[in-house]
């Protein structure tokens, strides 16, 4: 499946920002079963200057630096990508075990930006929660093929949590989220990467697209596509990383664009910096993930 997807968002200030440093991590980073083209970046009022370079994880960020007073910001990205087809990685006879996974995590020499190492532990917006590891306790026992026992796993996420916009920000703790049992897709991969961590399982954030399609009869809207959140789940050297959305209950398939994976909310954020100034801003975003052969877009 190949996409065209274009990412846009203002901010406005309630009053001038000044010395902006803003970091960006829109492009998506290169990922198996995956390719992108023509990525384009437009930022007005232009920024005195923009380096690009590959983060500690597999993501791409773009640093730009605006001196001049800002009242208002818009950044627009786009891209095309193409999916690998076919069905989900799912479950496989054969797979390895929870317990095997963990331990071949531990025995790995893998220090790249995706080696599982950098995903078995606690990191700043994913603590280890015990209320949460108990939880997943029966789900994700030692001797459970990983695969199988991931997807029951967002499938309880899915069946068990409500999801409600606004709900939650993006400073809200996993554990406020768990107890609540309802947030959005960020609460979400964040949970399901704390339930596998407590199991010694590499666990990772990834930031990305979803194609979403509209009721039967009706046209797609422009600007209604969002950005979406869900987690991988390391399982072992054969069978790698596996995307998992708690969201939706499913093993991430070819409506899934990976842009960025971390081991966190705060790795992959699409925009985050500093800047000189402070009474307050809004932020509009719009998103559309259109399939290439969708004769209905214009």
């Amino acid at each position: 499946m190949i996409y065209r997807i274009r990412h846009q968002t203002i901010v406005h200030y309630n009053a001038p920002v000044q010395l902006a440093r803003l970091n960006l991590r829109l492009r998506p980073a290169p990922w198996p079963g995956q390719w992108t083209s023509d990525y384009h970046l437009a930022v007005d009022p232009a920024p005195s200057s923009i380096e690009s370079r590959p983060g500690a994880w597999p993501v791409n960020v773009a640093r730009l630096e605006i001196d001049s007073p800002l009242h208002r910001i818009s950044i627009d990205s786009s891209f095309r990508a193409g999916v690998q087809g076919g069905p989900p990685a799912g479950p496989q006879q054969g797979d390895p075990s929870v317990g095997a996974v963990a331990e071949a995590a531990l025995a790995s020499r893998d220090m790249g930006p995706a080696g599982p190492a950098h995903y078995l532990h606690a990191s700043p917006r994913v603590p280890l929660v015990r209320k949460i590891g108990e939880w997943a306790g029966d789900l994700l026992v030692s001797d459970r093929p990983a695969v199988a026992a991931g997807l029951e796993l967002a499938q309880r996420i899915r069946g068990e949590f409500a999801y409600v916009s606004g709900a939650t920000d993006a400073g809200t703790p996993v554990e406020a989220a768990f107890a609540a049992r309802h947030g959005v897709c960020q609460d979400f991969a964040h949970v399901m990467v704390a339930a596998l961590r407590w199991f010694g399982l590499p666990a990772a954030y990834v930031s990305g697209y979803l194609r979403t399609d509209p009721p039967p009869g009706m046209a797609r809207l422009v600007g209604a596509d969002a950005m979406h959140a869900w987690a991988m789940l390391w399982c072992g050297p054969q069978r790698g990383w596996i995307g998992l959305d708690p969201t939706n209950g499913v093993i991430a398939g070819e409506g899934h664009l990976f842009v960025a994976m971390g081991r966190d909310y705060a790795d992959v954020a699409p925009m985050d910096g500093l800047f000189v100034g402070g009474a307050g801003q809004n932020v509009q975003v719009m998103v559309d993930v259109m399939p290439e052969d969708d004769r209905g877009m214009g």
